[in-house]
């Protein structure tokens, strides 16, 4: 059985190889664009579960594992920044509040399909423009929901964590782990 990682994410691709040393990357191209219909739970599960489907139409005996992560704050998907003034915003409005972050992880082989959604509380400290602008220098922020890697850089702003540290990173290895479990 081949196992294909349908992201492109350096973090998602070192996690995964915790597990399994042998696998292949092919990212699904779809649309990522926030609707307004989904709650932020459907949200982020819809695009894991559309990235496998993308894959597993290819691929149909291969177990792909997909993963989508955003950020929710008051209630409001923060996907990825479009530029940086709208990455400053983000992390100006988190600033000294919390956050949350869902990571839903989907795992497909022909028939079976296995998916979970995890999540995790995040506290960020009062932030001045100063801190923000110097981690948007770094270039870190690019690519990432919600404006920043907290494996990164943006470590620093946080205050507290409830809940799944890797369902920030954006792959919850201890899911997945037991995840991968339910095939063979």
């Amino acid at each position: 059985m081949s196992v294909i990682l349908a992201s492109q994410s350096p973090r998602r691709k070192e996690l995964l190889r915790w597990l399994i040393p042998d696998f292949s990357i092919q990212p699904a191209d779809i649309d990522e664009e926030v609707k307004v219909q989904y709650t932020p739970k459907e949200y982020v599960m819809e695009m894991a579960q559309q990235k496998a489907a993308v894959i597993a139409k290819k691929h149909p005996e291969d177990l792909v594992i997909a993963s989508d992560t955003t950020v929710v704050w008051h209630d409001q998907i923060l996907g990825k920044p479009k530029s940086r003034e709208e990455a400053f915003e983000m992390l100006r409005g988190m600033s000294g509040e919390t956050h949350l972050v869902y990571t839903s992880v989907v795992l497909r082989k022909a028939t079976q399909i296995e998916e979970q959604l995890t999540f995790a509380k995040v506290t960020f400290y009062p932030l001045s423009e100063e801190e923000i602008n110097r981690y948007l220098d770094s270039g870190d922020y690019k690519d990432k929901a919600g404006a920043y890697g907290i494996q990164n850089g943006a470590g620093v702003f946080v205050e507290k964590i409830e809940g799944d540290y890797y369902s920030i990173v954006g792959f919850p290895i201890g899911t997945v782990n037991q995840m991968l479990k339910k095939f063979n």
